[in-house]
């Protein structure tokens, strides 16, 4: 009998033990400040993306495919001859067909489109290559970051955000009379931005006034930013 009485007693000890311990791990965490930081850098875009297309129309489907694959031919041979890994690489882009519709709905024709891209770091040979290639023309320019060009920023963006995180968390746990804190938690994230593309008829128009002679691009900035957010045990 005794046996038994001591055996309930101790699982009854076990029991608000665990309870104590369940009710101590469920509770909230005490002095935990949550807060975000960021850090950014302005630096020029060294990428240029130039787009050149061409348009076709007729009545027979195979004609006007046939038409839009000679003049993407003709384009690619000639931009081949510049490209270079990093300076300048060549690759296609839109390759579209689809027909033209009568009043009826019956198809009356065919219409397509193909698009060439030049992208790299050498704007003058781009823009060179691009006033070569007489069978398109430039529908669209764009600016950018070139993947080493955004590391290196990044990682400076990063570097002021990391040192505003820690400045904030420091004063803001001795505002609270706290000595300092502990990291308990922190995300990362970066984004950038930059002016939108160039509008597509201006280009078409700079490159036509200006016969076979290279169009004339300016590069802008580019913003990159990094944030950190996160939580800090203040003690």
């Amino acid at each position: 009998m005794n046996i038994a009485i001591r055996t309930i007693a101790a699982c009854a000890l076990i029991a608000s033990a665990g309870a104590v311990f369940s009710h101590e791990s469920n509770m909230p965490p005490q002095n935990v400040l949550q807060l975000s930081a960021s850090g950014s850098v302005e630096v020029q875009q060294d990428l240029l993306v130039l787009t050149l297309g061409t348009s076709r129309d007729g009545k027979e489907a195979g004609a006007v495919q046939s038409q839009l694959r000679q003049a993407l031919e003709t384009a690619l041979q000639e931009a081949r001859r510049s490209a270079e890994p990093g300076k300048m690489d060549v690759r296609t882009g839109q390759f579209s067909l689809y027909p033209r519709h009568g009043k009826n709905g019956e198809i009356v024709g065919w219409q397509g489109r193909v698009e060439v891209v030049l992208e790299g770091l050498d704007f003058a040979r781009i823009t060179a290559t691009a006033a070569r290639m007489s069978t398109m023309a430039i529908a669209q320019t764009g600016f950018g970051l070139s993947k080493a060009e955004r590391s290196r920023v990044e990682r400076q963006a990063q570097s002021q955000a990391i040192e505003n995180f820690k400045g904030q968390a420091s004063a803001l746990a001795q505002a609270f009379g706290f000595a300092g804190y502990s990291l308990r938690e922190v995300v990362v994230n970066s984004s950038d931005s930059a002016p939108g593309p160039r509008p597509r008829m201006m280009a078409m128009e700079a490159k036509f006034g200006g016969a076979d002679a290279p169009v004339p691009v300016e590069a802008g900035k580019s913003t990159v930013e990094v944030t950190v957010s996160g939580s800090v045990q203040m003690r």
